[in-house]
């Protein structure tokens, strides 16, 4: 294990008087409201991804984070300092989950091969990490964005060839999920979109993500996964147009497809108003369409408008947001 986080001790409840910076001031996770302890409606999970992976870039310069597991060691050496530091900082934090993409833990390799070796080596890493500690796996993802093969999009992708690799990579990154106890398995679609129309096969495109999610779905049952599947709406960032719009989209698309019972969504806030809507309005409307399966607590920043994965601190709105969690009876499996 590393101490990269040794100075700092366990975050606990002392209570809104306190004067320690580092302390939960609201948030006490065995108080009962409505019934339930505070952890049990929330759920917190942390993130792995703009925690631990993220170097500090935006589109105007590069890296501006120096972490010890950015550099100084092979790619899989530092796969694992990384990890050390992650499970110092969630348990340090007291959350009862975390969550991945499979590219966020371990290193794409120089061949599919390589790749899928890295990351069931740091799936035993993790699960390790997660018998140490007691934390738990709220949900994991494959990354189908950021390799320059999915350019054009993954389970969109005219190539067959790319359609592969895409399933392959969720295939593994489901198993994984189911052999670290995962509640729920999570499908972001960072490039299923299109920047263009003019060479773009709107129902074709289509036609592909409903039989990948399809397969999807008859992986889950074919290997006893029992959590749930998650799409998580998005209308554009970094496509011009993602065909998973909004909330409302993505039902559409699941009932297209035969999919309404098997599918939930995951929702972000900042997603919800790059759509257009607030974020209770996406809550609300996933609540009545019975879709309502996690949130992805990020914001942005209105006056940029791009994903900023700023934690939301507005007070009123993030009651009413959990206001309308609550009406649709809660988060299930979901966090």
């Amino acid at each position: 294990m590393t101490s990269y986080f040794h100075h700092i001790a366990p975050i606990r409840f002392e209570g809104a008087d306190s004067p320690n910076d580092l302390a939960f001031k609201h948030y006490d996770k065995d108080r009962i409201v409505l019934g339930k302890r505070m952890e049990d409606h929330l759920r917190f999970a942390v993130c792995y991804w703009h925690n631990f992976v993220w170097t500090g870039l935006d589109p105007f310069g590069g890296a501006t984070f120096e972490r010890p597991w950015f550099q100084g060691g092979s790619p899989m050496e530092l796969a694992k300092l990384k990890a050390d530091a992650a499970f110092e900082f969630f348990a340090k934090l007291g959350a009862p989950y975390y969550c991945f993409h499979d590219r966020d833990v371990a290193p794409e390799g120089a061949t599919p091969r390589e790749s899928q070796e890295n990351f069931k080596r740091i799936v035993d890493v993790l699960g390790e990490k997660q018998q140490a500690t007691g934390l738990k796996l709220l949900w994991g993802t494959a990354n189908l964005f950021s390799h320059r093969r999915f350019m054009s999009g993954a389970a969109s992708n005219p190539d067959p060839e790319i359609f592969k690799m895409a399933a392959l990579q969720v295939r593994d990154a489901m198993d994984a999920t189911l052999k670290l106890g995962g509640e729920n398995y999570v499908l972001w679609g960072g490039r299923e979109g299109y920047e263009t129309l003019l060479n773009t096969r709107l129902g074709q495109e289509l036609d592909q993500l409903g039989r990948f999610l399809n397969m999807v779905v008859e992986y889950k049952h074919k290997i006893g996964f029992k959590g749930a599947i998650l799409i998580e709406p998005k209308p554009r960032e970094p496509s011009k147009h993602q065909y998973d719009f909004d909330t409302a989209t993505v039902y559409g698309f699941l009932v297209r497809y035969g999919l309404e019972k098997e599918v939930k969504v995951n929702i972000e806030a900042n997603h919800a108003t790059l759509s257009g809507h607030s974020f209770e309005h996406e809550i609300a409307t996933a609540g009545a369409l019975g879709i309502l399966g996690s949130l992805d607590m990020n914001r942005g920043d209105p006056q940029l408008g791009w994903d900023t994965d700023q934690f939301p601190n507005n007070v009123p709105e993030t009651a009413i947001a959990l206001y309308h969690v609550i009406q649709a009876g809660g988060l299930g499996s979901g966090g």
